[in-house]
């Protein structure tokens, strides 16, 4: 898998913990070693999770390893970044994109920073 620095990776089995538990909301990206623009789009998570440390938790998931979470979601296309709110998904958005434009799509599910 295409591991972004300071992303955690979740499973089938820590998915429900990690995520729908989660305190914070938590983007999440549905990610595979074959996909082209999951390699572009990890660094700029790596970026995001540094910076929204205390308002946003960014895991990844490899679809091709944990088909449970990928069918739970219906999910098709990588990557998918869906964020989990409470435990619901409030926002899913296929496609990488540059950092400005993932910071601006995501800023009607974050909490408002002090």
């Amino acid at each position: 898998m295409i591991h972004a620095e300071g992303v955690a990776e979740v499973t089938d089995t820590t998915f429900d913990a990690e995520v729908l538990a989660a305190g914070l909301p938590v983007l999440v990206e549905f990610t595979a070693d074959w996909c082209g623009p999951c390699r572009q789009l990890a660094p700029v998570l790596g970026v995001i999770a540094e910076e929204e440390t205390g308002r946003l938790k960014v895991v990844q998931i490899d679809v091709d390893h944990n088909p449970e979470i990928t069918g739970r979601y219906a999910v098709l296309s990588m990557p998918t970044l869906m964020v989990f709110r409470d435990g619901e998904p409030v926002k899913s958005m296929v496609g990488a994109r540059p950092k400005r434009r993932l910071l601006q799509e995501l800023e009607d599910v974050l909490p408002a920073a002090f």
